[in-house]
């Protein structure tokens, strides 16, 4: 037999000993917990806080209406490489079905997130665009609240060789016409295990 009947062979072999890949069902998944954040721990974490905010009335607008939210930054205190857009996604979507707020996308601390909304605004000079189709001056709306946060990790090393890592999730929702906070919470998910199962 000859050096690479060998190697297609003991390929066969390894592929056929590889464990096969299954769709997991994110509603129903009893799969095994993981001391790292997961995307469960993010549902989890996303709903908990959603449902503060709604039951609080913290944004019931007294003038009707709904309140224009800005995403400010969330910052990622923990071991992991996370994106913390994966949080505010979440949050985002619930609230924008409660119906009590609306999201710019038009300011952030980094610039626009949609940079669409300048770049339609620099057609207005444009003899190849009808004037009457380009976004005036003063349309784009200001934001009435900012969202803000941090996700932080602790480990806790315990006596009987297995660690505790707590994940503290923090929001808060300020008034940025009085720079007040009219909303805070935490959530805290903690999980215990071997202090040899990896937390990042």
């Amino acid at each position: 037999m000859g050096i690479g009947s060998i190697v297609l062979l003991a390929s066969l072999v390894i592929m056929g000993c590889a464990p096969s890949t299954v769709y997991v069902d994110t509603a129903d998944d009893r799969g095994e917990a993981v001391m790292a954040l997961d995307y469960r721990d993010f549902e989890s974490a996303a709903g908990e806080m959603v449902d503060g905010m709604l039951g609080s009335r913290a944004l019931e607008n007294p003038q009707g209406g709904r309140y224009v939210l800005v995403v400010s930054r969330i910052v990622n205190d923990t071991m992991q490489r996370i994106d913390t857009d994966q949080l505010v996604r979440k949050i985002r979507s619930d609230l924008l079905n409660s119906g009590r707020v609306v999201v710019t996308t038009a300011v952030g601390l980094d610039g626009p997130e949609d940079e669409m909304n300048m770049a339609v605004r620099q057609l207005r000079e444009s003899g190849e665009f009808n004037q009457d189709t380009v976004e005036g001056e003063g349309q784009l709306i200001a934001p009435d609240l900012s969202l803000s946060g941090t996700i932080r990790q602790r480990d806790i090393q315990m006596d009987n060789r297995q660690q505790q890592v707590e994940y503290y999730f923090e929001l808060a929702i300020t008034d940025l016409t009085t720079g007040l906070a009219i909303w805070e919470d935490q959530e805290v998910i903690v999980k215990r295990g071997s202090n040899r199962a990896p937390t990042w």
